[in-house]
């Protein structure tokens, strides 16, 4: 029994460096993915909640799309047709050689736009919730509109919507384990090679299981810990009216 724990292990024959790579790819990607597909989310939203008809049927179309289509299936049309889009435009081009998605590159854009169709509800939800009252205020300040966005609306936005962003950036680390898919070497890749190579699915996977864990579990303390600090001024005003 310990010698099947020794291909956990950092020595000859072990498995333990691969995995820790593995678990690099897996964060890496979960943390490129994360500011793009919250900044596309929120301008999703933005587009939502704007006067603008065309802007609102383009956004509802979009969350209608990427919401109801499976994250596998839109990983596969971006690595491969996307690819196949841009092979033909290289080849227009006159450009020699060909064109290859990397695919750190196609996981991170298909990981972000499922992200951002589902935080864009998150946000949209959260511009709900503050007060028109607050940016008549800053008009009458003299303040551009942007300028209220930013100083005034964004600040407050952050506060309501980081408990909806933080349920969001969990399933992103389980979303990430689609892209061993298209051969990006991450926690499930190298779980499923090691298993093929040592058969002891139940040791490998078992150590999957246990890495998603501790990633989630410190994830889950940092977004509480994010959160108290976002709602301290709400703490402290409470405490000062009782």
């Amino acid at each position: 029994m310990f010698d099947k724990f020794a291909l956990l292990g950092f020595g000859e024959g072990g498995w333990g460096l691969a995995l820790l790579q593995g678990t690099g790819v897996t964060l890496s990607i979960a943390l490129a993915t994360l500011p793009f597909g919250l900044a596309l989310g929120l301008v999703v939203a933005l587009w939502k909640r704007s006067r603008n008809v065309g802007l609102r049927a383009i956004s509802t179309a979009y969350t209608t799309v990427f919401r109801g289509v499976p994250e596998l299936l839109t990983l596969y049309i971006i690595y491969f047709g996307v690819q196949v889009v841009f092979q033909e435009f290289w080849r227009w081009l006159g450009l020699p050689g060909t064109f290859s998605m990397p695919p750190f590159v196609a996981g991170m854009i298909a990981l972000g736009v499922v992200l951002s169709a589902f935080s864009s509800e998150v946000w949209v939800g959260a511009l709900n919730s503050i007060p028109q009252g607050q940016r008549e205020a800053a008009a009458a300040l003299g303040l551009s509109r942007a300028q209220a966005f930013r100083l005034i609306v964004f600040p407050q936005l952050i506060r309501v919507a980081l408990p909806g962003l933080g349920n969001n950036w969990m399933v992103l680390l389980k979303e990430t384990s689609l892209v061993s898919v298209i051969t990006l070497p991450d926690i499930m890749f190298i779980t499923t090679r090691a298993n093929v190579a040592t058969k002891e699915p139940f040791l490998f996977f078992g150590a999957a299981i246990m890495i998603y864990l501790v990633i989630s579990l410190i994830s889950a303390w940092g977004m509480g810990r994010m959160e108290l600090r976002a709602n301290r001024g709400i703490a402290a005003f409470q405490g000062a009216t009782r």
